[in-house]
């Protein structure tokens, strides 16, 4: 499959099955685009009649058809789907557990309107995860991993710095873990700030290997959404202490993870004055909440996030040709060393190879799905009983939505969110179509900063 775009002066052809991207001129652009729907001599007669005034002759308009037809027999153009069979019966598939996220606290110290986990809560009662719980959830994970040694853990909430001390007992007792069964954990710390001090700092340096930190941007737009119980914003508590934070981790893993929503579809301002301020590691989600509610994006907004999007891309090629680069999550993009095709196929793994721990232990396919009691999957003593459900995520993947056929990110994107398709849809397998369409928009740009880095 084909996909053809034009972007920042740049002409962009990506065969999506193959991996390969090609830069062209007008001419092959043109050629690629025809190729498949007509003979040599009318694809030359066309292209060299509208280049005629550039010079082009029919003999030019030629010698690219052979050119395209040498990368179509190279399987670099045109490459067909060889995967689909690959997408076996994933039901079959052996799968171990490589990553937890750990809900060590359902309760928040904020009020973020948007929180999809309704302020920490998920839509039942304020708890905290006991270290007892928490012990044998990494004892759930390290049963069930098999002989994989990397591990993944994330401390996630709610806010988990309202169960500090829990957190450090328990990354004491993974340590200890590690040597007995031959295993590394790698810790995540997701937090919004507020309790942020010395010793957490200095603890998350030592062994988290990623922190993330969530800063909506710009002061007015972080505390339009982002208050506490008594609606004040949390901006100017927080931001002095993500510099430090920052400042004193030096090259370890970090993000600032901002919700772009309704009100601020102009994100890029807010990413820019994340940059401005020293933070390099970026990332800015679209919102995810009811249609209803004032922060939905809407179709309208499409447009004007797509051209967001561009700005961003352009301005992130200029400040790096400035010496001030910073990198955005979502244009993270490998070509030539990117996942493997099955992981491509196979998606995040959530319900499978990745899970999530309510703090009376009880397991869900990921955080998103954390409340619904139709994906609770079992608990961290019984283990896995809602085999049903988990079969069910088994299968979601890149083809299992008839919708993804004939998308040409379907290898991109895996399908894309299970979550975000169920809360759109009433399914996993379903297609989050908005999500969709700025997804391609992502890659798109993601693909042209890589072109704009060997030129």
């Amino acid at each position: 499959m084909v996909h053809q775009y034009k972007l920042n002066g740049y002409n962009i052809v990506l065969d999506t099955c193959s991996g390969s991207v090609h830069v062209v001129d007008d001419v092959a652009y043109d050629i690629i685009a025809l190729y498949k729907e007509k003979s040599a001599d009318e694809i030359a007669e066309e292209i060299s009649t509208k280049y005629s005034s550039e010079g082009v002759t029919k003999q030019d308009c030629l010698d690219c058809i052979e050119d395209v037809k040498s990368l179509e027999q190279m399987q670099k153009l045109y490459t067909p789907d060889t995967y689909a069979d690959m997408a076996f019966d994933f039901k079959n598939r052996n799968t171990v557990l490589k990553a937890m996220c750990l809900h060590v606290a359902h309760t928040c110290n904020l009020n973020c309107e948007y929180c999809f986990a309704s302020q920490g809560k998920y839509h039942g009662v304020r708890a905290l995860m006991s270290f007892e719980v928490g012990k044998r959830a990494l004892d759930f994970l390290i049963e069930n991993s098999g002989t994989r040694h990397n591990l993944e853990v994330d401390f996630f909430g709610g806010e988990p710095l309202m169960n500090w001390d829990v957190v450090k007992q328990l990354v004491a007792y993974a340590r200890e873990q590690e040597k007995i069964h031959n295993k590394n954990f790698r810790f995540t710390l997701t937090t919004n700030g507020i309790l942020i001090d010395d010793d957490v700092i200095g603890f998350s340096n030592r062994e988290m290997s990623n922190v993330v930190l969530s800063l909506d941007g710009r002061k007015e737009v972080h505390d339009r959404l982002r208050k506490d119980y008594a609606g004040k914003g949390s901006y100017d508590i927080i931001v002095p202490k993500f510099k430090e934070f920052v400042e004193r981790r030096g090259n370890k893993s970090y993000y600032m993870r901002g919700t772009f929503t309704h009100a601020n579809t102009d994100f890029t301002n807010d990413i820019f004055h994340m940059a401005d301020m020293g933070f390099t590691e970026l990332s800015m989600e679209p919102v995810v909440c009811a249609p209803s509610d004032a922060s939905a994006l809407t179709e309208a907004d499409l447009p004007v996030l797509f051209e967001q999007y561009e700005i961003l891309a352009k301005e992130m090629i200029k400040r790096k040709r400035e010496g001030r680069p910073f990198t955005f999550y979502h244009y993270m993009l490998d070509l030539k060393h990117g996942p493997c095709i099955y992981k491509r196929i196979s998606g995040c793994g959530s319900g499978t190879e990745y899970v999530a721990v309510t703090p009376t232990g009880d397991i869900y396919p990921c955080h998103q799905f954390v409340g619904d009691e139709k994906y609770l999957l079992g608990n961290i003593y019984d283990g896995i009983s809602n085999t049903e459900v988990q079969n069910e995520f088994k299968l979601c993947n890149a083809y299992a939505r008839k919708e993804c056929d004939d998308c040409w990110a379907k290898l991109y994107c895996s399908g894309g969110c299970a979550a975000n398709s169920y809360h759109a849809t009433g399914k996993i397998t379903g297609i989050y179509e908005y999500g969709c369409e700025l997804f391609k928009k992502r890659i798109e740009c993601a693909v042209m900063l890589q072109i704009a880095d060997e030129v």
